[in-house]
């Protein structure tokens, strides 16, 4: 015989692990103090610059 199972506990778990799984990644995201969100636009920036600083712009003449 099959094992019988209960639909509305079934949806009500499976709501329950998405909303865990979406608060554990806004955690990762947005749980970030000021001096590291700082820190990393700082590392962006500088990596940025130092691309342009590399790029060849070809003149049209």
């Amino acid at each position: 015989m099959a094992d019988l199972i209960n639909l509305n506990r079934f949806r009500k778990d499976k709501a329950r692990a998405d909303k865990k799984a979406k608060a554990t990644e806004n955690r990762a995201a947005f749980g970030r103090t000021k001096t590291e969100k700082s820190t990393a636009s700082a590392r962006e920036e500088q990596a940025r610059r130092l691309i342009d600083q590399h790029r060849i712009d070809k003149d049209p003449e």
